[in-house]
């Protein structure tokens, strides 16, 4: 039997178990971390990722791939295990700011995704299927038709959208600890995510060691983040806020943003009212201008009652702007478009790339170009979305004659030879990825 097979044996072990018993603390899960473990996390470690602080690629640890597992499993059995720092690194976002990264060594990589497949099976029984990001089997593709289905079935009502500050770099250490405890009681692992959560972050030369954080980046931060907005928002939601709605609720979560429906505004301004202090409660914040509630109602057609139609809100998610509009039959649908801000930083990245490879072979370039737009539209190729993923592909067109002319220094390049060129490298076309669920109205 391979590595593979064994491990997915034991992990349907452990599933059956935590499913019978969704009260019971596990205290005895270390045994399973073995060489045969080690070696499926280190298959399944991506190995083009950036190093860390020791500066070790995937390759240089293969080389001696047995003897480092092993040592690795000794220092973990004996407690001699040392977490190191991750590398601080910064990647942008929206409104020109910067998100932190955190780089794990790639032999912490291999040690995180051991445990996070021990917790996976443990906790899957517990989380919500309303809570969709780091989980197997589920995509941001199924949140978003679920919040489709949600708003469509009670014809809108009011959307709170939720943003909490800085959620990965907040969570506190003690508190998440506290929330493991109710479920995982094997010291061996407990000890080893609290050395992750205490390792700090290496930036300019110096190690920063917060009392706060999972950093992105992290291999078991993800689940981690899962664990803690599972009590926070999930559990609370579903056993202390639904069944005191007057009117019908819905919640769907992806990571750290959520979208909360109601049909009724009194219960939604309830629930915008208390969710402060109940992140309070666990040392979390809410953004008091991302976090917003809006009026989501189906609108009226001119002329009903008198009145000259409604101007109905929208609300973002996941990178798409969610707005009432009119189907093919004239009905009005939830419709789904890339988000403002999101299609403008893409182009930005785009003329960025263009503008820093001009000079690079055409073959080169039309390969980075290609690769990039079809990640855009496997991800943004949605019904509804058309006009925006051709806007992308007429930009994109426009920048690469644009920047194919600045670098021909002694005539300008025509339309009529770039025609020419895209004959040779055509860019792939817009097109819909994701076709509508049952149910979903054009």
């Amino acid at each position: 039997m391979s590595d593979s097979e064994t491990v997915s044996t034991r992990l349907r072990r452990i599933a059956e178990l935590a499913e019978g018993a969704p009260d019971m603390a596990f205290t005895s899960l270390n045994h399973h971390l073995d060489l045969t473990w080690l070696r499926e996390a280190y298959r399944l470690t991506r190995k083009d990722g950036a190093p860390g602080v020791d500066g070790q690629l995937a390759e240089e640890y293969a080389a001696n791939l047995e003897e480092n597992l092993q040592d690795l499993l000794e220092r973990v059995k004996s407690g001699r295990y040392r977490a190191p720092p991750v590398r601080r690194v910064y990647i942008p976002k929206s409104g020109g700011k910067m998100r932190p990264l955190g780089i794990p060594t790639f032999e912490d990589k291999i040690l995180q995704r051991a445990v996070t497949m021990i917790l996976e099976p443990v906790y899957e029984p517990l989380f919500k299927d309303f809570s969709y990001a780091f989980r197997p089997g589920r995509s941001p593709h199924q949140a978003l038709d679920q919040i489709w289905h949600g708003v469509m079935a009670t014809r809108g009502g009011w959307i709170l959208e939720l943003d909490i500050q800085s959620y990965f770099d907040a969570i506190p250490h003690a508190k998440l600890q506290e929330i493991l405890r109710k479920r995982v009681r094997d010291g061996v692992l407990l000890r080893l995510i609290g050395k992750w959560l205490n390792a700090g972050v290496m930036e300019d030369g110096r190690v920063h060691r917060p009392g706060s954080g999972s950093p992105q980046g992290g291999v078991i931060s993800p689940m981690l983040s899962n664990i803690y907005l599972h009590e926070v928002l999930d559990e609370w939601f579903v056993e202390e806020v639904k069944h005191r709605l007057s009117g019908r609720g819905f919640l769907i979560r992806y990571a750290d943003d959520a979208v909360l429906g109601f049909t009724s505004e009194k219960d939604a301004r309830r629930v915008l009212e208390v969710l402060p202090k109940r992140f309070e409660k666990y040392g979390l914040t809410l953004h008091p201008e991302k976090t917003r509630l809006v009026a989501f109602r189906s609108p009226k057609p001119s002329g009903t009652n008198g009145n000259k139609g409604s101007r109905p809100g929208s609300f973002d998610f996941l990178g798409f702007t969610h707005y009432w509009g009119r189907s093919r039959s004239g009905g009005m649908v939830v419709k789904r478009k890339t988000a403002k801000d999101r299609l403008t930083r893409t182009k930005k990245a785009f003329a960025a790339y263009l503008r820093r490879n001009r000079h690079r072979p055409l073959a080169e370039q039309h390969r980075a170009l290609t690769r990039k737009l079809n990640g855009h539209y496997a991800y943004f190729g949605i019904t509804g979305n058309w006009s925006r993923l051709r806007s992308l592909q007429w930009e994109v067109t426009r920048l690469w004659h644009k920047w194919l002319s600045r670098r021909a220094q002694k005539r300008r390049l025509t339309w009529e030879w770039f025609l020419r060129i895209l004959a040779r490298f055509p860019l792939p076309k817009a097109r819909i990825v994701h076709q509508p669920t049952p149910g979903y109205a054009t």
